[in-house]
């Protein structure tokens, strides 16, 4: 049967020498939208208007700090630890999600420390909106024909010609369409559940969700490294279990702190 081929150029334009691509602008508008979702949360816990701002550029450093550094040291270490200034040369590719989420953390951190927060209820602020700039991300990998599923014969599979004739999962796609939905089931909890009240719980669950999708969406995808291979579960799998485990610790961590206070209310 027909299949969907894609070939578009990941550049979308050209500005002199300078090539503007796809994969940038979805990250750009990424992290805005999950900005503008975070801003409302923002508002609706009370915070000043000019915070979310100032933290923003915190989480930007972060983001692309953290994802730079994971790529570069968690999945070709030989070739950046003998090339260090290449870890330098972002415009071409290499971004690690996991690595990306530890630069967030670490980044809210100090921003946390510098304004006297709590570092886990700004957390809870971001991680509402981190679905949408992760579910963007993973359009830009479409249009970069990059983390491209297993080939496959279920009629949506996409072939994508820029990297051979096989029709193959658009696994991408799928990590897309799930951020989405946990992007709406965050929205829900922030509003409609108990959860904003217990600092570090809506990003227990945020975790617990994205790095569960993320497993279970690995088994689709090829092998980013030829090492992998050797591996009982690709890298990506083996570093969504922690985060998953850390997830569930927050959760349990939140629920511990609302009993205690409710008890000591009782007293």
């Amino acid at each position: 049967m027909p299949r969907l081929v894609w070939n578009v150029d990941p550049v979308l334009l050209h500005l002199g020498p300078l090539a503007i691509r796809w994969y940038g602008v979805l990250f750009a508008v990424g992290l805005l939208a999950a900005y503008q979702v975070s801003l409302r949360s923002f508002e609706r816990a009370g915070a000043s208007a000019e915070e979310p701002g100032r933290l923003l550029g915190y989480v930007v450093a972060g983001t692309v700090i953290g994802a730079r550094l994971g790529h570069c040291l968690v999945y070709e270490p030989g070739y950046y630890l003998t090339h260090p200034l290449q870890i330098l040369a972002v415009w071409r590719g290499g971004l690690a999600s996991h690595g990306g989420a530890i630069g967030i953390a670490f980044a809210v951190w100090i921003f946390a420390r510098r304004n006297g927060r709590s570092a886990l209820w700004l957390l809870d602020r971001v991680a509402v909106g981190a679905p949408a700039a992760a579910a963007c991300i993973r359009v830009g990998n479409f249009f970069n024909s990059e983390i491209v599923g297993r080939p496959s014969t279920v009629p949506w599979a996409i072939v994508f010609s820029r990297l051979d004739p096989l029709p193959r999962h658009p696994a991408m796609l799928y990590e897309a369409i799930a951020y989405l939905g946990v992007l709406v089931v965050m929205l829900w909890l922030e509003r409609h559940a108990r959860l904003a009240g217990r600092p570090g719980a809506l990003t227990g669950v945020l975790l617990v969700l994205v790095f569960t999708f993320r497993f279970g969406i690995e088994f689709l995808k090829e092998p980013q490294e030829a090492f992998e291979a050797r591996l009982p579960l690709d890298l990506g799998q083996l570093l969504s279990v922690p985060a998953v485990v850390i997830g569930a610790w927050l959760l349990a961590r939140a629920r511990r702190v609302e009993s205690t206070a409710a008890a000591e209310t009782q007293i």
